[in-house]
């Protein structure tokens, strides 16, 4: 017979109250939260391994060792499934970066924390991660990665513009100048970062402490020296 969820179950007769039971060596029925969970977790290793585009419903469904009936009966489509294998993914890098931005008092120390939470969670989450890296840049996967990149852009404008609009004697116009050129060094900053803990994994002789240092000290300098005016000569922007 076949249950609600669609997994076969096998039954027969007990001798001593005519009851009907499980056969013997049948495949008993998963309860369908923890079938759901077991779903989402063979999704997120399998959008990981291959991204959203090569990714099939039927890659996931042999994975997690189900039919693709039973699949269906859990995510209607495969944008359904990734939504939610991403939504989960937002809400704890989300989660992670409010617990350990808030204490962080100076820019510097703001920009530690964040490098030791991406650390932390591509060495506690590796699938996650690699999901992230292939599609956090590829905004028409999903609504939910624009919203991590968002997140990340404010954190870090946040922890730019943080003695900036302490400042009392920082006009407006200074102050939407300093933040428009906030804007356009986001992206630079949480790229070299994604990219560090990326080659960090991949190079795990290299000391996690040496990594971090040098996330930190490759953004902190950089934005220390464009701060105090540094600037390349034009001649040596042209091509």
């Amino acid at each position: 017979m076949t249950d609600t969820t669609g997994e076969a179950v096998g039954t027969e007769k007990t001798a001593d109250t005519g009851e009907t039971g499980p056969a013997p060596g049948a495949r008993r029925r998963m309860p369908y939260a923890r079938r759901r969970e077991q779903l989402l977790r063979v999704a997120l290793e399998e959008f990981g391994r291959r991204g959203y585009h090569l990714t099939q419903m039927e890659h996931v469904a042999a994975a997690a060792q189900v039919s693709k009936a039973l699949l269906y009966q859990h995510f209607t489509s495969k944008e359904d499934l990734f939504a939610e294998v991403t939504e989960a993914i937002v809400a704890d890098i989300t989660r992670r970066l409010n617990d350990s931005l808030p204490g962080e008092h100076d820019s510097v120390g703001g920009i530690r924390a964040m490098v030791r939470v991406l650390f932390d969670y591509a060495t506690e989450k590796p699938d996650a991660w690699a999901l992230v890296v292939r599609h956090l840049d590829k905004p028409e996967v999903g609504l939910e990665l624009r919203e991590l990149r968002d997140r990340l852009g404010e954190a870090f404008a946040d922890i730019l513009l943080r003695r900036r609009r302490a400042d009392p004697a920082l006009s407006p116009g200074a102050l939407e100048a300093n933040e428009r050129r906030a804007r356009l060094l986001v992206p630079l900053m949480y790229g070299s970062m994604f990219s560090m803990v990326s080659w960090w994994l991949d190079h795990p002789d290299v000391p996690r402490e040496r990594a971090e240092g040098m996330a930190v000290e490759f953004i902190w300098l950089g934005l220390d020296r464009l701060r105090h005016g540094e600037r390349l000569r034009p001649w040596l922007l042209r091509p």
